[in-house]
């Protein structure tokens, strides 16, 4: 079987985080991108595996050198998917790439064999529960990410397929039959 891009997206609270990471533990043929970023490491993040720090020079370096997919800048710093990773495991498995919309579709643009995946919530109400449940965000911090929320589910027409993330594990096997190839949109 021929080795997949697989970019998922969709808005903050919608599991998409969860589902990447459990189908990866679960299947030994597939890999999360690590992205580069000019952020300092929090504690307990590690160079190589949660991102690729890099000072702002090196990551203008790389830009210059054309070796991101797609890139951004957060907060003051920059974060891209490094090409140079995404083709050296495509060796060897398939790649998921979780990203926002924007760099998904910068992605799709620079790769255009990639696989764009959007992660849905089953409304509204379900994701603000969520998003509040987690605990971890203000009230603002969660109004500010649903007021993209809007923008995010209107791009998902330029998406080859949607997942409703209204049950977990049947979410998990939707974009594990992605990377097989044998999903077909309910």
């Amino acid at each position: 079987m021929e080795h997949r891009l697989i970019v998922v997206s969709g808005p903050s609270g919608v599991g998409k985080g969860t589902i990447v990471k459990t189908l990866v533990k679960r299947r030994a043929d597939v890999v999360e991108s690590v992205s580069c970023t000019t952020r300092l490491p929090r504690e307990g993040e590690v160079h190589g595996r949660e991102y690729y720090f890099l000072t702002k020079e090196e990551f203008s370096r790389r830009i210059s050198e054309d070796d991101f997919l797609e890139y951004d800048e957060h907060f003051g710093n920059f974060y891209g998917t490094p090409k140079s990773f995404v083709r050296e495991a495509l060796k060897e498995k398939s790649v998921v790439l979780e990203i926002d919309v924007v760099g998904a579709l910068n992605a799709k643009k620079a790769f255009p064999e990639s696989v764009l995946v959007m992660i849905a919530p089953p409304s509204v109400e379900e994701l603000k529960r969520r998003l509040s449940g987690r605990g971890s965000e203000t009230a603002e911090e969660i109004e500010n990410r649903l007021s993209r929320l809007d923008y995010e589910l209107s791009q998902r027409d330029k998406y080859d397929y949607v997942i409703v993330n209204d049950d977990l594990e049947e979410a998990i096997q939707d974009l594990s039959d992605i990377v097989d190839g044998r999903y077909s949109q309910k």
